[in-house]
């Protein structure tokens, strides 16, 4: 087999002309006898082992014990046992709160540290809870502390090479994680060893015979020009055959992108943008809306019900009350309403939000007339996940209010979300029926391969809503899925393609 050992990189030539057949290699060697960084040593095993140039000959987990910054300041001044003996023998007996402030230690620490000295009789609590020492030799326990943090201050401490005594302290003294607030810091690693193949070997004999040596230029600097050493020095030489690198821009989501596009475009037609929260109760989420609470969209199997709290404390008036009445007997929209009693439990029922109309409802009490506000809701109904459906999506709603608005104004309002806003150019609508508009229509659009499907529902809002809610004027409302006018736009077959994992499919995609 004939290896172009022209094309290899300096690392991976250096570690070649380094080993011999049938020498364990591993990170730790390689940064002893070249210098190598653990960065360095990851790099080359990588690519010589796509190479097949090395192989994976075994496995060894380590564990180790390095200082922290906690550790290397109790070196130098000493542990807390340490001080606090010493300070002890020095000044006589002290209070642990004097300690404390004499040592600049917290009172934890103190407490912890005084009960080791207590326990290895070095000291004891004396009259007026002063502490007093006992011995004038730091005890075993104290001084193994010491040398604990000696020996990691040269390099880390290998587990296996500790003494029992001494694996007793780490043990109670370093931390995996959070390590800042103990002397040591506890790391687990796992190291390769890896040998050469007879592939590699053969490589190896290439570079020899080659005189490649790792040591070869890739550049020339300033340095080089002004002194002239680049005269003598060796270059790698260049493939142009190699592929250059990837270069991969930062790029927003594309749904992402797409939504604040719709957003942007509605804002510079002058609408206002309204939100709320995910969790809604049923008073908001249907009762206001004029749906009957026995309406078969109230069951369990469409909406989600929120276990913890299962209820609103209280839901707002006067609407509360006119809301009741307008499902009782009409109130004063002059409807004879529903005609049955209402449910001031079942209003207060927490709900994942099901439809973005409830923000349209919420918003009507404090909106101005005229007015336009829309907004993209994130709603969850329990269906059948599909192409054209989800659990999870994503609803534009909106209200246009108004003594000037009509059934007319609605319809240029789907025309422009339909050609516009989703790209459709075959649009139709179709009538439809929602308990809280009259007239309703649904707007539907035809996909190239989908064919037909319903964009969503609108009409003009009832008295019964509106009235109810503080509003006598005629009110447009609509609330689409936004998730379908991006399935369109952006040229997808699939709704679930919009949040994909396949991070290459949203490289390649562009939004607005």
């Amino acid at each position: 087999m004939e290896i172009d050992v022209r094309n290899l990189h300096p690392l991976e030539i250096r570690l070649l002309r380094h080993v011999s057949t049938g020498e364990p290699i591993t990170s730790q060697r390689l940064i002893d006898e070249l210098d190598y960084k653990i960065g360095q040593c990851n790099q080359s095993f990588s690519w010589l082992s796509a190479k097949g140039y090395i192989e994976e000959k075994g496995r060894t987990f380590r564990t180790l014990f390095e200082l922290t910054e906690l550790g290397r300041q109790q070196l130098e001044q000493g542990t807390p046992p340490q001080r606090i003996l010493t300070l002890l023998q020095e000044k006589g007996p002290l209070t642990l709160p004097e300690i404390a402030d004499t040592l600049s230690l917290e009172k934890s620490d103190v407490g912890s540290a005084f009960g080791l000295l207590s326990k290895t009789k070095a000291c004891k609590m004396g009259e007026g809870n002063k502490a007093e020492a006992v011995v004038t030799e730091i005890p075993a326990e104290v001084r193994i502390a010491a040398q604990v943090l000696e020996k990691a201050a040269q390099a880390p401490l290998e587990e296996s090479q500790l003494t029992s005594e001494e694996k007793d302290y780490v043990s109670k003294n370093s931390k995996k994680r959070g390590a800042a607030g103990a002397p040591l810091k506890l790391i687990e690693r796992e190291e390769v060893t890896y040998q050469l193949t007879p592939a590699g070997s053969e490589a190896k004999n290439g570079l020899l015979a080659a005189n490649i040596t790792g040591e070869e230029l890739g550049a020339v600097t300033n340095a080089m020009l002004s002194t002239g050493s680049w005269k003598q020095a060796s270059f790698r030489p260049y493939s142009l055959n190699t592929p250059p690198p990837r270069i991969i821009p930062g790029r927003r989501n594309p749904y992402g992108a797409y939504l604040q596009w719709v957003k942007d475009k509605l804002c510079a037609l002058g609408f206002e943008e309204f939100d709320g929260p995910l969790v809604e109760n049923e008073f908001w989420n249907g009762d206001a809306l004029f749906m009957p609470q026995f309406h078969s969209a109230r069951d369990i199997h469409d909406v989600y019900y929120v276990k913890h709290p299962s209820h609103a404390k209280a839901i707002d008036e006067p609407y509360l009350s006119q809301v009741a009445a307008t499902h009782e007997n009409g109130w004063k929209t002059g409807s004879r309403g529903w005609q049955y009693g209402f449910d001031h439990e079942f209003t207060r029922r927490q709900v994942m939000r099901s439809q973005g109309t409830v923000l349209s409802a919420k918003t009507l009490p404090k909106a101005q007339i005229p007015g336009k506000y829309f907004g993209v809701a994130r709603c969850f109904r329990y269906d059948q996940v599909d192409a054209t459906h989800g659990a999870d999506f994503y609803q534009t709603e909106g209200i246009v209010l108004g003594e000037d608005v009509n059934l007319k104004t609605l319809l240029g309002l789907l025309k422009m979300f339909a050609e516009e806003v989703a790209g459709a150019e075959e649009v139709k609508y179709v009538p439809g029926y929602f308990p809280f508009t009259e007239p309703s229509i649904e707007v539907h659009i035809k996909h190239p391969v989908l064919g037909w499907f319903e964009l969503g529902g609108s009409g003009i809002f009832r008295p019964e809503v509106t009235q109810a809610l503080g509003i006598d004027v005629p009110v447009l409302a609509w609330g689409l899925g936004i998730d379908r006018m991006a399935l369109m736009h952006l040229g997808l077959n699939d709704l679930r393609e919009l949040f994909t994992p396949d991070i290459e499919s949203v490289r390649m995609r562009r939004g607005n």
